[in-house]
Order: C-alpha cells, then structure tokens, then sequence
C-alpha cells in the first residue's frame, strides 16, 4: 500500500482531494492531512510518505517551500486554484499539478503520473535535484514569504530578553518548549521559549539556519565540521563549543563534502 500526504489551509478543498484520492487510488493511505506547510514538513519528517499532495499556496510555510525540502525524495502533486502560467513547467516531468476544485479525471492522470515515477523511481530519478529546484525556485516568485525573524523574546524569570537572531548558535526542541542557545558580544546562553521548532523553521533565513534533525535548527556559521560516525549516523562539532548535534539521514546531505 503507497502512503500519501496531504496538506490544504481550507478544510472543504482538503476533505474534497481526500475523497477524489480515495476514489482514484484505491490502494492509497493518507498517513497525514496538513492545514498548513509547517505540519506538512513535520508529518513528512515523521511518517516519509511516498508521496504528498500539497496546495501551493499556505501560510507559513507555501507548499513550493514544502516541496524544495523534499528535495525529489518524494513526488509531489501541486493542488492549486492559481493558474499560474509557471505551472506549464511541470510539464517537465519533475512534479504534477492538479487544480481547484479537483476534477477526477485531471487527479485521475495525475495519480497515473506518479504510479509510473514510483514503479520507475529504483531505475533512474525524473528529474536531477538541480533541474528539480531550479523549477520549484522559478514557481515561487509569485509566493511572497514573510520577511525572516529577527529578534526572539524569551521570558527568562522576571526579565525578558531579547535575542538578536544572528548570535543564535542552535535551536533544539525541548519538551513543550524550544531551546535557544545563543553567543554575542554581550555574552551567551540559553533560554527556553514556546514556538515550537517547527514554527520557527518557517520564520528563519534558510540560507543561515539549517535543518539537521527533526529536533534541531543550527546556525550553520556556528558549524566547524560534520563528522560521519558509521554508515547512518552522522554529528556536528560546533565552533567554541563541546557539545555535538545530530544529524539524521534525511539531512546528512547537507555535509557531502567535495
């Protein structure tokens, strides 16, 4: 059985793909419906569908966003009720689309599509990761993202510091909680506050603050090395810090070394 993902901000247009997939792949298990692309990142971390249907346009977190993290390792359908002329690109083969309101022969073609990458996934990939996310970067120009976080409050007893997002060294989940450890001019620290991680991911400059585990975002010009412990573990050592991070194997990717 082929587990699948969903993810729509509206409830009616998520309920109505449940029951069109249900219809036009019988053998499919939804292992997750997202209401927005941060659950929907989460849940991929957790569950690995095979693949994910995702709306394009969701708050926090767009399913383009989605998508350039999976980074090919699993199909993704766009749902969509932009007709956006970019969609033509999915013509390329890398990814389908599928628009608002779902009309079962269109899903019907779709699921076709990704039944014959999944039965051809073990031969060859569609489509290069470079191809892949130069395609996904072209559709998010018309996806406006917040401006990146800048500053965190962190009530530490009586006082509530405020946290220059640059001088973070790494965020780690902490029970209902979210650790901040951070290092500046001022001094360092750590501090606990209630974003969760994976709200935080969405509000953070990707190119600064890395994803190594599902537990951990690092500030990767906080990182002096990544070292591979055996064929699936793998940890960081931090600059001017004795604790080490861990890296998961969906991330490990990051540090392949030239």
């Amino acid at each position: 059985m082929t587990t699948a993902l969903i993810a729509d901000d509206e409830e009616a247009p998520r309920a109505q793909l449940a029951a069109a997939l249900a219809q036009a792949w019988p053998g499919l298990r939804l292992v997750a419906q997202c209401a927005n692309g941060v659950d929907a990142w989460d849940a991929w971390l957790e569950h690995e569908p095979q693949v994910c249907f995702l709306d394009i346009r969701m708050p926090g977190m767009s399913g383009i966003d989605v998508a350039r993290r999976i980074d090919g390792r699993t199909p993704v359908v766009f749902v969509t009720a932009y007709g956006d002329h970019a969609l033509a690109a999915f013509d390329a083969g890398a990814v389908d689309y599928v628009m608002k309101p779902v009309d079962p022969p269109r899903l019907a073609q779709a699921v076709e599509r990704v039944r014959a990458r999944l039965d051809a996934r073990a031969a060859a990939p569609a489509l290069d990761p470079a191809a892949l996310q130069a395609l996904l970067a072209q559709l998010a120009g018309g996806v406006r993202r917040p401006a990146p976080l800048q500053v965190i409050q962190a009530g530490v007893g009586k006082e509530v510091r405020l946290i220059r997002v640059d001088e973070v060294v790494y965020f780690e989940a902490d029970s209902r909680y979210t650790r901040v450890v951070y290092d500046g001019p001022a001094g360092g620290g750590d501090a606990l506050i209630r974003t969760p991680l994976k709200e935080l991911l969405a509000q953070l400059d990707e190119a600064q603050f890395w994803q190594v585990h599902r537990s951990v975002i690092v500030n990767q010009r906080h990182v002096a090395s990544a070292v591979r412990v055996d064929e699936g573990q793998m940890h960081l050592v931090l600059r001017n810090r004795r604790e080490t991070l861990p890296v998961s194997r969906h991330f490990q990717g990051l540090f392949k070394g030239q």
